[in-house]
């Protein structure tokens, strides 16, 4: 009986934990969650009157990442081949990053300090707190650049999306991440 309790109030408090991270609307990074490192709100969000400012908010994660961005010499490079610490631009299943993100409106990259690769880019409250809550069998509508209902940045590690699609919308992309199950945590 003890465990039912247990169970029902860590998930209640998981959901509680997922409602504000979507409310607060600021990146969301799992490996660092799970890894007992701590992961603090961050400077980038929205402007007060809702609407999202994608450039600042994308400076602010690269700065709190400590990030570069790619080269020249490193544009069109293997991800596998890039040093850590780096970001770019590509499109589904990152077989290699583009310095800029051009007229293909490619989702940004971003490999960190550990060697994790990330999907960044902007999806929908609904669609994060599918990913907080860890539901297997599901998928996020991601794109590049924040819209009226998709003004949320999320980094997903590429690790996690069994298959990535993208098809186009309006003048651009938008890309279908499929998630079947994310990894438990290490403990």
């Amino acid at each position: 009986m003890k465990r039912w309790y247990v169970y029902l109030i860590t998930v209640s408090l998981g959901l509680v934990l997922a409602s504000l991270l979507v409310r607060w609307n600021f990146p969301i990074n799992f490996t660092e969650i799970w890894s007992g490192t701590k992961n603090t709100r961050s400077d980038v969000g929205k402007t007060p009157d809702g609407k999202a400012v994608s450039n600042e908010v994308l400076e602010g994660l690269r700065r709190r990442h400590d990030l570069r961005p790619l080269t020249k010499l490193e544009d069109g490079t293997k991800i596998q081949d890039l040093p850590n610490g780096i970001y770019g631009f590509s499109m589904c299943d990152v077989p290699s990053l583009s310095a800029n993100r051009g007229n293909t409106f490619s989702l940004e990259i971003h490999k960190k300090r550990d060697g994790i690769v990330y999907y960044v880019g902007y999806a929908s409250n609904e669609d994060i707190a599918k990913y907080m809550t860890r539901q297997k069998r599901f998928h996020i509508l991601m794109y590049p650049h924040a819209w009226q209902t998709t003004s949320s940045l999320l980094e997903i590690p590429v690790a996690f999306v069994s298959k990535c699609e993208s098809r186009p919308f309006k003048d651009g992309y938008l890309f279908d991440l499929f998630v079947t199950e994310i990894p438990e945590s290490p403990d």
